[in-house]
């Protein structure tokens, strides 16, 4: 019997004293997603890759934001959204103790300015995103005259894009076959 209390007190405490005391961590433990919204660009790639549809993204029109919501109490803590932010805006941090009294509580908003488009006055993008854009072409080396002459480009909608586009490309057309037309009469 004695032999056996040497071994108990030998071994020491089987358990961790928490909550009492601090808990260690490893540092690759995956908590509470965090959010940087001077990183993000509200492309919503999180949004589509989370699995458990804790992040929402919707657009105002009306009131020309985007708003990116999570929902902690249903994030499973994957990390899916973190891995496929190309801003590294969402880190997942050692934060586990997610407990509160209130459930708004449990609800993480940003609000995003979205971009006009020069031509029909529509939103279309988050401004960020337009920014982000011109600022990955800087730095691959196109010169800012040549980012100028692009600016149109970064503020004009998809939509009216695509229509300016057909309208020149049938010009051209028209252009072409006059051309043709009247080298047949000579």
């Amino acid at each position: 019997m004695l032999k056996l209390f040497k071994t108990i007190l030998k071994a020491g405490e089987p358990t961790v004293k928490y909550p009492f005391a601090p808990l260690d961590i490893s540092p690759d433990f995956r908590g509470r997603p965090e959010l940087d919204p001077q990183q993000c660009i509200a492309c919503a790639a999180c949004t589509m890759a989370c699995p458990a549809n804790a992040l929402t993204m919707e657009t105002h029109p009306e009131s020309n934001e985007r708003i990116w919501q999570l929902f902690i109490g249903r994030c499973i803590f994957c990390g899916r959204c973190e891995e496929v932010c190309p801003t590294k805006a969402i880190r997942l941090t050692n934060d586990f103790e997610l407990a509160v009294t209130n459930k708004a509580d449990l609800y993480v908003k940003a609000v995003f300015r979205l971009q006009h488009c020069d031509v029909c006055k529509l939103p279309f993008t988050p401004e960020k995103s337009a920014q982000y854009a011109v600022e990955l072409l800087r730095q691959s080396g196109v010169s800012d005259e040549a980012l100028a002459g692009m600016s149109a480009q970064f503020t004009t909608c998809p939509a009216c894009k695509r229509q300016r586009t057909l309208s020149q490309h049938d010009r051209q057309m028209f252009s072409s076959i006059g051309a043709e037309k009247s080298n047949e009469r000579v």
